[in-house]
């Protein structure tokens, strides 16, 4: 009877485990996999600057006159081509290098932006994501941009500009859940309600993780045959920026070649004359 009793016992227990795995796998099974709005090729497209702090203040592109009064001029890609220069700007928010291009170039790139010389579009990716004693905040940054960028695309660039701007240190924690559900109703965001639930349950962070192992596979957006190597990561018009990360002037007469390059590729033929 003994026997009986412990073997009926077993065999509860074992079915009680049972259903619980069951319930587990079914509940991760069912749960949709959620990807964020207004993305193209896992990049947010800057289009409105409104809401960015520092747009007032961005000064006009320099003229060729400004280099004769003995300042440094900073050309601005030619107009004239028949496609404006296409930057793409990979980023991981833990990412010294990715705060300092960010700080040297945010204002010539606004700049560019509002001249509607350049499309640039900044992409999320998480490299960095063992460095922050396991809170994996490479990960958890980018997903909170891409929240930002669903529910409240007009901020996005104000909070993209601000999570690179005042960085946390590599080895540190980073940034909570909450601090940058703050950080991102300190920028005005429109639904903050729905922001801060994104960001605070993790909506978008399979689909960081996702868009990170799609460029490391490649090719990057606007390329042909380029992989994330490094972040940050700047790609115009196809070709990646190999020069000082600190130094806007660099950049522009870099950027500057690549809009020559393209004016060239697409000049309009000289009329042949008819027999």
């Amino acid at each position: 009877m003994r026997r009986i009793i412990i073997g009926a016992v077993a065999l509860v227990a074992v079915g009680a485990i049972g259903t619980a795995v069951t319930l587990a796998v079914s509940s991760q099974v069912s749960k949709p996999r959620l990807t964020p709005t207004g993305m193209e090729s896992d990049g947010v497209v800057v289009t409105d600057l409104e809401s960015f702090a520092g747009t007032g203040a961005v000064p006009e592109t320099p003229s060729p006159e400004a280099s004769d009064a003995g300042e440094s001029a900073s050309p601005t890609p030619d107009p004239t081509a028949s496609e404006k220069v296409d930057i793409h700007v990979y980023v991981d928010y833990l990412s010294p290098d990715a705060g300092e291009f960010e700080r040297a170039n945010a204002r010539q790139l606004a700049g560019w932006i509002s001249e509607d010389a350049v499309t640039v579009s900044y992409h999320p990716v998480a490299l960095l994501t063992a460095s922050s004693n396991g809170t994996k905040y490479s990960l958890r940054s980018a997903a909170a941009a891409a929240c930002v960028a669903t529910h409240s695309p007009a901020q996005f660039y104000a909070f993209n500009h601000d999570l690179l701007d005042d960085q946390p240190e590599v080895g540190s924690d980073g940034l909570s859940d909450e601090d940058l559900a703050n950080l991102a109703g300190a920028v005005g965001v429109d639904n903050a309600k729905a922001v801060r639930s994104c960001i605070e349950d993790g909506d978008f962070v399979g689909w960081a993780k996702e868009a990170t192992t799609r460029a490391l596979d490649g090719p990057l957006a606007g390329s042909d045959d380029l992989v994330l190597t490094a972040a940050p990561m700047i790609v115009a018009n196809g070709e990646a920026y190999v020069g000082a990360l600190d130094d806007p002037a660099e950049f522009s007469q870099f950027v500057l070649s690549v809009a020559s390059d393209a004016s060239r590729a697409t000049a309009t033929p000289s009329p042949t004359t008819t027999p």
